[in-house]
C-alpha cells in the first residue's frame, strides 16, 4: 500500500508521473545495480580479471524480475551495502558464478553509478519535456505577437506590452534552462568505480583498464579520480532541477495572476467536467497551475539539502549523501509532474484579447503617464515635464476622472498640444516600444519563422 503522495493511487497524479514512478522504482534501482555489476564483470572478462565464462553467466542472470526483492529489503534492515543484493543475486547464478560478482568493488561504487544511471533516465524525460513547453511557448509569442496588454511592475498597471512579448520571456528563460540541463550532462553522467577508499588498491592489475571499459558498457564518463565524497555533480543536478522550477513556477504564478476575476486575461486549459468546487459550481479555479506552484515549491527546496550533503567526511561518509538516494529522485517526481502539467497549460492555454483590450483604460489613461512625459519634455525639460504630467495624474488617480481631461484643464499642456495630440499620446496601442520585434529576437534565437 502506498504512504507517499508520489506512490498514491489517491494524489499520485499530482506529484509524479507514471515515467518517473517507473524510472525510480524498487525494480528499476536494482537493475541499475545490477547493469553496473554486469557491466563490471564484463569488463573484467575481457580483460582476463574474472574468467569469461564467469562474466557472461552474471551478464546472462543480471534481471531484476528473478531478484527477491523483498527479500533485499528486508536485509536492508542490517546492512545499507551492497550485500544484501549479492546474497540474493548469487542465488540465481548458475555454478560459482557468484563468487566473482563485485571484484573488487565497493558498495558505493555499485549504489553510486546505478543512481546516476536512474538519474540520466529522468533527466531525459525532463530534458524532452523542458524543450516541448518551450516549443509551447513559442507558437504563443508568434500567434500573439502584436496581441496588446497591460505590462505590469509591482502588480501595478505600467505601460502597454504585447502578450507576444510577455511569453518571449518566459521561451527565452526556458531556452537557458535547457542550455543549462545540456552543459551540466558531461559532469553529472560520470560512473564511479573507485574500491575502498578510491585507489583501486583491490585492482593492480589492469584496474584503470577495468574501470574505463566499465564506463563504456555504461555510456558514463570516466572519472578522473573518486568521487565517493564529492558530490558537487548531484548537488549541481539537483540545483540545476531547482532552476527549471523557479522558470515552470514562475509562469505557472503570472498565469494564475492573470487569472483573477477582475483581471481574466489568461486561463488555464477548462473541459466540462472539470470541478472547481463542490459547492459553488460556478468556479473555474486555476487549480492546475496552482498544483505546478506548489511542488515547483518542493523542488526549489530540496536543493539545499543536496548542497549541504557537499560536506562530507574523510574519503567516506555515508550519513551524508543518504540524503541524495531520498531527495533526487522526489525532486525527479515533482518536477516530473510540474513538467506534465506545464506541457498541457501552455498548449491550451485560454487567451481573452478582448479583457487586454479593456483592461488597458482601467486606469483612465494614467498609465500613459511615460509617453506623455516623454511628448513634453523636449519642450519643457524632464523634470519639469514629470512634475507636471505627476501633478495630472494624481489629480485624475485620486478624483477617478480622465487622464485627458486632466491634461486639457493644464495650461502648459494646452499650449503646445492639440485634442489630437493628447488623444494620440493616450493610445495604448501607439506606445509598445520595439515589443514585437524582441518576440522576433527570441523566435529567431530558437529557430521559428
Amino acid at each position: 500500500m502506498a504512504s507517499t503522495t508520489i506512490d498514491s493511487k489517491v494524489f499520485g497524479c499530482l506529484f509524479s508521473t507514471d515515467k518517473m514512478r517507473e524510472i525510480f522504482s524498487d525494480r528499476s534501482l536494482v537493475q541499475k545495480w545490477l547493469d553496473t555489476e554486469a557491466a563490471l564483470a564484463k569488463a573484467q572478462g575481457e580483460l582476463g580479471v574474472i574468467p569469461k565464462e564467469k562474466a557472461d553467466e552474471i551478464n546472462a542472470n543480471a534481471n531484476a524480475n528473478l531478484i527477491d526483492l523483498a527479500a533485499v529489503g528486508e536485509n536492508y534492515k542490517s546492512s545499507i551495502t551492497m550485500v544484501p543484493l549479492l546474497k540474493e543475486f548469487k542465488k540465481i547464478l548458475p555454478g560459482n558464478a557468484g563468487e566473482y560478482v563485485h571484484w573488487g568493488a565497493t558498495s558505493q561504487d555499485i549504489v553510486d553509478t546505478g543512481l546516476v544511471l536512474q538519474m540520466r533516465d529522468a533527466y531525459d524525460v525532463i530534458c524532452e519535456d523542458m524543450k516541448i513547453c518551450q516549443k509551447h511557448t513559442l507558437n504563443l509569442v508568434k500567434k500573439y505577437r502584436n496581441t496588446i496588454m497591460c505590462g505590469r511592475t509591482h502588480v501595478i498597471h505600467a505601460l502597454p506590452i504585447t502578450l507576444g512579448y510577455k511569453v518571449a520571456v518566459w521561451a527565452d528563460e526556458l531556452g537557458r534552462d535547457i542550455q543549462r540541463l545540456e552543459e551540466i550532462k558531461k559532469r553529472v553522467f560520470v560512473g564511479e568505480m573507485a574500491g575502498a577508499v578510491g585507489t583501486l588498491a583491490s585492482q593492480p592489475k589492469k584496474g584503470l583498464e577495468t574501470q574505463k571499459r566499465m564506463m563504456e558498457i555504461l555510456r558514463l564518463g570516466i572519472p578522473t579520480i573518486a568521487w565517493h565524497v564529492a558530490r558537487d555533480n548531484q548537488a549541481e543536478f539537483v540545483s540545476t532541477l531547482a532552476i527549471c522550477a523557479g522558470t515552470l513556477g514562475k509562469i505557472a504564478h503570472e498565469i494564475l495572476t492573470l487569472q483573477r476575476t477582475e483581471i481574466l486575461e489568461l486561463e488555464e486549459p477548462f473541459f466540462m467536467g472539470k470541478i472547481g468546487s463542490s459547492t459553488m459550481p460556478h468556479k473555474r479555479n486555476p487549480q492546475v497551475v496552482e498544483d505546478i506552484i506548489a511542488v515547483c515549491r518542493s523542488v526549489r527546496s530540496i536543493a539545499p539539502s543536496i548542497v549541504e550533503s557537499m560536506v562530507s567526511e574523510n574519503e567516506r561518509d555515508w550519513g551524508c549523501f543518504l540524503t541524495e538516494w531520498e531527495a533526487i529522485p522526489r525532486a525527479c517526481h515533482l518536477l516530473g509532474a510540474a513538467l506534465e502539467k506545464s506541457k498541457d497549460v501552455l498548449q491550451h492555454l485560454i487567451v481573452y484579447p478582448k479583457h487586454m483590450e479593456k483592461n488597458l483604460y482601467k486606469l483612465r489613461g494614467l498609465m500613459m503617464s511615460e509617453c506623455v512625459m516623454m511628448h513634453l519634455a523636449p519642450k519643457l525639460g524632464r523634470m519639469t515635464a514629470h512634475s507636471i504630467v505627476y501633478r495630472c495624474c494624481m489629480k485624475a488617480y485620486e478624483e477617478e476622472s480622465q487622464m485627458k481631461d486632466a491634461l486639457k484643464n493644464e495650461p502648459e499642456v494646452r499650449k503646445d498640444f492639440t485634442d489630437e495630440e493628447i488623444d494620440r499620446m493616450l493610445d495604448p496601442h501607439n506606445y509598445i516600444g520595439y515589443a514585437p520585434q524582441f518576440a522576433d529576437r527570441v523566435l529567431a534565437k530558437y529557430g521559428v519563422e
